[in-house]
This record gives C-alpha cells, sequence and structure tokens, in this order.
C-alpha cells in the first residue's frame, strides 16, 4: 500500500539537494508547549536548517482572538508569509525540533487553508538531520519580500459552534490526538481548563501512534496509518474533523489522513482550549 498523496512528505536527500534552490522555501515551525521548558526562538538562532525562516504560529496568529494561535485573517497572513520571503510560486517544506509533527503540520494546513497546496513536511524533521550529521547555520536571514496571496479555504475549518450542531446526528466524526489520560480527563490540560474529558462521541488517537518513535518519527508507512486509525474506530468512509488541546497536533491527524488520499479533513481550530472553557459544551470523561 502506498502513500496517495506522496508529495506531501520530502526526504531529507532532496531537500538536501534543494537548498539552493530559490524556488523552494524552507520554514522552521519549531514550537513547544507551555509546560516544556524550551525556546523555539532562541534555538532557530542558534541553529537551524540553512536558509529556513522562521514561522511562529504564537506570531502568526489572530491576536483578536484570547485563544492560542487561532488562525490570522487571509491578509495578515500573506503580508507575514511573503515578508518571510516566501511567495506563491515556492514549493515550501516546513519542519521542526520534535519530528514530521506538531507545529510543522499545524503550519502545513494553514497553507493549505489559505490556498498554497505545494506545501510539503520535511520527514523526520530536524532530528533526522541531525542525525544524519547535515549542516545547520544560526542567526536570522533576512529574504526579500516576495508576493503571496490568500484565499480562504473555510471547509478546512471547524469552529465549536459547528461542532455543537454536529452533536444530534454526528455527521462528522471528531478524532481527538491528545493523549489517552488527557482525552479521559485523568490528567490535567497543559493550558487552564474549566473541564476535562473529551467532546461527546469522539475517537482518540494520539497523534504520536502515527510516528515511528525507532525511526527519528518518519512518518509510518501507509498500511500502518490505515490500520492505527482503523484500531482507533475511525471509518475513513465518511467525514472526519480533526481536534486536540489548541489546534496544532490536531493537524497531524489532518496531515496522515491526507497521505492516504483524504484531502479535505478540516480542524478544530480552538479545540480543547476552547471547548473545555465554553459554558455550552457539554463533555465526556
Amino acid at each position: 500500500m502506498d502513500y496517495a498523496n506522496p508529495q506531501a512528505l520530502v526526504a531529507t536527500d532532496w531537500l538536501a539537494d534543494n537548498l539552493d534552490n530559490p524556488e523552494v522555501g524552507v520554514i522552521d515551525a519549531s514550537w513547544f508547549l507551555p509546560t516544556i521548558p524550551r525556546d523555539a526562538r532562541a534555538e532557530y538562532e542558534l541553529r537551524h536548517i540553512p536558509g529556513a525562516v522562521r514561522f511562529d504560529i504564537d506570531d502568526i496568529r489572530d491576536k483578536d482572538s484570547d485563544l492560542p494561535h487561532m488562525l490570522p485573517d487571509p491578509e495578515t497572513f500573506a503580508a507575514r508569509v511573503g515578508g518571510l520571503g516566501l511567495g506563491n510560486d515556492m514549493r515550501i517544506v516546513v519542519y521542526d525540533a520534535s519530528g514530521g509533527y506538531s507545529a510543522a503540520a499545524r503550519v502545513w494546513w494553514m497553507f493549505r487553508v489559505f490556498g498554497h497546496h505545494d506545501v510539503a513536511l520535511l520527514d523526520g524533521g530536524l532530528r533526522r538531520w541531525d542525525k544524519e550529521g547535515r549542516p545547520t547555520e544560526g542567526g536570522v536571514p533576512t529574504p526579500p519580500r516576495r508576493p503571496f496571496e490568500a484565499d480562504f479555504t473555510r471547509s478546512l475549518v471547524r469552529g465549536a459552534d459547528q461542532l455543537l450542531a454536529n452533536l444530534d446526528g454526528h455527521h462528522e466524526q471528531v478524532v481527538d490526538a491528545r493523549s489517552a489520560p488527557r482525552f479521559a480527563g485523568l490528567e490535567p490540560e497543559p493550558r487552564p481548563s474549566r473541564k476535562r474529558g473529551h467532546i461527546p462521541g469522539s475517537l482518540n488517537l494520539p497523534f504520536g501512534a502515527l510516528m515511528d518513535p525507532d525511526n527519528e518519527f518518519v512518518m509510518r508507512p501507509a498500511a500502518d496509518l490505515a490500520g492505527i486509525l482503523e484500531k482507533a474506530g475511525v471509518d475513513t468512509g465518511r467525514p472526519i474533523v480533526a481536534s486536540c488541546g489548541s489546534g496544532v497536533t490536531a493537524a497531524v491527524i489532518a496531515f496522515a489522513l491526507f497521505l492516504l488520499g483524504h484531502e479535505a479533513v478540516p480542524v478544530y481550530d480552538g479545540s480543547w482550549v476552547e471547548w473545555g472553557n465554553r459554558d455550552d459544551t457539554p463533555v465526556e470523561s
């Protein structure tokens, strides 16, 4: 069984051969939960893949929202991305320091939300790049601005009101990428939450299960991904919405499904940091 969309993953060999290609843009999207004592910006300035620009999901966001890293409007996204030297005519490769997941998948999803589909993840991310002894550099590059136009794809985004409406008939399956203890309400969330548990009727698929921890966290083969989804109770013949703690690792589920040919899996942008703090949202635990 092969990936239906293999172009969404880039091997380290390919990226190494294309670092000097002006039509390839590389993004370091490293980001860490508030409970992890690491500074993604400082680590980027110390060392990153040569030519990579930093995309901070806590900076390129809707700054009028009190929720973390919510999607900005298309105009803001286009202006900030163009300022990073990224244009619509480029093939964009995203990585992070944790492997091919977390904020890298979030940024991959953001580009698709705003109409740019020539975007891929670096398989294994910076961890695999380092393991293979490939070069890095420090500092902050200043690439020239490039034109970028953004078109909002509403079908790839879900909000709380849509998921509340979905509770009646469960037309869309909600797949939650958080850990099993958080999903069950047995462990606290990394951000303040008045409720513990999960959206009623949702399924749990911790995002880490989709990566191979013994191989620098590269994505698992297509047959393995299909088996993991089936074991989690996900019916890939029905509509799916991905959720998580704050709309970051949910994108890993959307990405895995994209690899298997499911190209229109939306992410619940507010995820549990919104659901767990609203008065009108029911919870199971």
